[in-house]
């Protein structure tokens, strides 16, 4: 089982792919770490293939260039909180849960809003029965 940066890579995809489930590694950096190891390791290879020389190889070369995983989301976390204690606007938008890159929100924005509130009508009671 190939383990990179503690992931574990799904065995029956190929290695180009499968690079992209580790955080901060996507399809192009996938390529490029490929195209850095040139020769060594085959971009169609399936990880299952993948001998322990060259798991290692991709390992050392992923860990000596890029911030990936845990180091990565760290640093991301500390910029937002970075943004929220200086009060800008993006630390405001992040502090109210609010789209922070300039989408508009009186429409859409449900993902990052989380589900309508209804405002304003709330349940009419039944009206009483016609007196007779």
């Amino acid at each position: 089982m190939a383990r990179i940066a503690g992931i574990d890579l799904p065995r029956e995809k190929r290695v180009d792919i499968a690079l992209a489930y580790v955080y901060g590694i996507g399809r192009p950096m996938a390529k490029k770490i490929l195209e850095a190891l040139k020769g060594q390791i085959d971009p169609a290879t399936r990880v299952k293939n993948l001998t322990e020389d060259q798991v290692g190889l991709l390992n050392s070369c992923i860990s000596k260039e890029y911030k990936v995983e845990g180091e990565l989301r760290r640093e991301v976390n500390a910029n937002i909180k970075r943004f929220v204690e200086i009060n800008s606007y993006k630390g405001y938008r992040h502090r109210r849960n609010l789209p922070v890159r300039g989408q508009r929100t009186k429409t859409n924005a449900r993902t990052r809003r989380g589900r309508r509130k209804t405002v304003g009508s709330a349940a009419k009671a039944p009206a009483a029965p016609a007196a007779k």
